[in-house]
């Protein structure tokens, strides 16, 4: 089940810089407290999305780091698990009716800009990282208006329809870690 984007979604020409920043890898673990927290918070409500143990912590794990990012605006991890939920329901073989592919529906012309190949947007952290960074700029352009930055993210501007399900599934249901990391 994924999220349909908008003849727009991602095409701004001022993403190019910010995901090829993003695409260096960075340490995120500044704290181990904070980090066994957000791990016993989370896991248990991805276990319905995903069975592997192994699999589920590496996605817990890279979206800690990628909404921990030293250098970046902070991103709620929360709403990054709602997006990756209404998104792609955490299928990382999904592909939109619009092309957009993997676990945060990634626009494929992305990864062949950034000099990457087109099968590493099916990879969990190359996909996340991409998603985030996109995310963030996109909170950022509208001056952390969630919504509006939604709309940008799925290229659905002119409805209320996908940030509506974004922001509800972040508040009924990935919520309780947000703010872990921040001082």
């Amino acid at each position: 089940m994924t999220a349909s984007l908008g003849a727009g979604a991602q095409q701004d020409p001022e993403l190019q810089p910010v995901l090829q920043q993003a695409m260096h890898a960075s340490s995120c673990f500044g704290d181990q407290y904070d980090s066994e927290v957000w791990y016993k918070l989370m896991e248990p409500k991805l276990r319905r999305y995903m069975t592997d143990h192994d699999e589920r912590m590496a996605l817990l794990r890279t979206v800690y780091c990628e909404t921990h990012r030293s250098g970046a605006a902070p991103l709620p991890p929360g709403l990054v698990l709602a997006v990756l939920d209404v998104e792609s329901r955490f299928d990382r073989w999904a592909v939109s009716s619009a092309g957009a592919v993997g676990l945060m529906q990634v626009m494929p012309f992305w990864p062949e800009r950034l000099g990457m190949h087109r099968r590493e947007l099916v990879t969990m952290e190359p996909n996340i990282r991409m998603g985030c960074a996109i995310l963030r700029h996109y909170l950022e352009t509208e001056h952390n208006d969630v919504r509006r930055a939604l709309g940008r993210y799925n290229g659905s501007t002119r409805s209320r329809e996908y940030p509506d399900q974004v922001v509800t599934r972040w508040t009924r249901y990935w919520n309780g870690a947000d703010d872990l990391g921040r001082s």
